[in-house]
């Protein structure tokens, strides 16, 4: 299998070493056995792109959001889901019901490495696309056309790779093809980590550059109307729990850390 990526898009091979080392680990917080196969596949060298801090916000983020995402998918059986910017993650096999609709949504060149290493499966697509463009959206219209619960996106590593114009035409998109309302999960990085980002320990490893940051979600609510913060919780809340280390940042510096918003419409 040959990778070709973008520069943007190399950040996927951030979580992907991360979520493969952790798994290796004798006690692993999370498993993720697709990252090990395409890892070693590949034979990539995980050290750019595995560091402590960002193995830690990896394994919290992931550890917060399949939490947050099996408690959605209790209440509502029959959700179906878009991974926008999924790059190579394996998120739904580890929240799967068997029932759930999940679409996984990136560039054209990611969906085309990763089709490579996922093959197709019930209740999955991979669309090619640009979260910009609402070219995506038909088929998860289509799928939702005899489902009642309102449809979830998922924005993980990916907004602080948009400028907020961007990020507005995105929640646009969202309000405009599914009018009926839904419930978006995103991530934010901070302002300080968008300005000094060639001191972040991983993406200063790859061409990628942060174009935004907030201090608050209510900052990205505030860029479309009708867009409501539901809760904010920063990576701090998980990482504090599992190394000295982290429970000093997140005392130190509690408000540099990524978090995750939940916005609904």
């Amino acid at each position: 299998m040959e990778l070709k990526l973008g520069d943007v898009q190399t950040t996927a091979l951030i979580p992907l070493a991360v979520k493969a080392n952790e798994t290796l680990r004798k006690n692993p917080r999370i498993k993720d056995k697709k990252a090990v196969e395409i890892i070693r596949t590949l034979k990539i060298d995980t050290k750019p792109y595995d560091k402590f801090m960002s193995h830690e916000g990896v394994v919290a983020r992931t550890i917060m959001l399949d939490r947050q995402l099996k408690g959605i998918i209790n209440n509502a059986p029959d959700t179906v889901i878009v991974n926008v910017g999924a790059g190579f993650d394996d998120r739904f096999s580890r929240v799967d019901n068997g029932r759930i609709i999940w679409f996984d949504l990136d560039l054209p060149d990611t969906i085309a490495a990763r089709k490579k290493a996922f093959s197709e499966r019930k209740r999955v697509t991979m669309l090619a696309g640009s979260a910009l463009e609402d070219d995506w959206c038909g088929p998860v219209q289509e799928a939702l056309a005899d489902r009642k619960s309102k449809p979830v996106f998922i924005a993980e590593g990916l907004f602080m790779y948009l400028t907020l114009e961007q990020i507005r035409t995105f929640l646009e998109i969202l309000k405009n093809n599914f009018p009926d309302g839904g419930i978006l999960i995103a991530e934010q990085n901070c302002k300080l980590m968008q300005k000094s980002e060639k001191h972040h320990d991983t993406v200063k490893n790859t061409n990628a550059h942060f174009k935004s940051g907030t201090d608050s979600a209510q900052e990205i609510a505030d860029l479309a109307d009708g867009i409501e913060l539901v809760e904010e919780h920063s990576f701090n809340e998980e990482m504090k729990k599992y190394s000295i280390r982290a429970k000093l940042f997140a005392l130190l510096l509690p408000k540099v850390n990524d978090r995750w918003a939940t916005f609904k419409w």
